[in-house]
């Protein structure tokens, strides 16, 4: 009824798991590509917020949360854990969806009443849009 716990884990380190497609230069030509992508998406992101902080109704946390999963997901991306390309990938879609909505807003601020945010709205809105072209290369790696 009871085993010997001991006597399995003896025998479980002479089992080697090997990986090959670790080895391989495509995949780590692609994993090196995903973590650029999220570097460069959570770098975007750290950037928009920055300049455009006293302009971001309600979305300072969701702003930040993004640059800080990104990151996170970076380095375990680096790592080689299962499940984050997925989940990377869904967080890409929302990400581009919110960008592709969000940056012609920033060139509307161009009217009387707005007032500027601390970077340039008009950089701001070109750094949203290039947002999005990132994450459909993330979506697609």
């Amino acid at each position: 009824m009871f085993r010997n716990v001991a006597a399995e884990t003896d025998s479980d380190r002479d089992v080697v798991i090997e990986r090959p497609n670790r080895d391989k230069a495509s995949s780590k030509a692609t994993k090196a590509v995903v973590i650029l992508l999220l570097l460069v998406s959570a770098g975007l992101v750290a950037v928009i917020t920055a300049g455009g902080w006293e302009k971001l109704a309600g979305m300072k946390a969701i702003s930040i949360g993004y640059v800080l999963v990104y990151l996170v997901m970076a380095f375990y991306v680096a790592r080689w854990n299962r499940g984050v390309l997925p989940m990377a990938a869904a967080l890409a879609i929302i990400l581009g969806i919110f960008a592709a909505i969000a940056g012609p807003e920033w060139f509307n601020r161009d009217k009387s009443g707005f007032t500027n945010p601390a970077l340039d709205a008009d950089f701001l809105g070109l750094l949203t849009l290039l947002v999005v072209p990132v994450q459909v290369l993330l979506i697609a790696f």
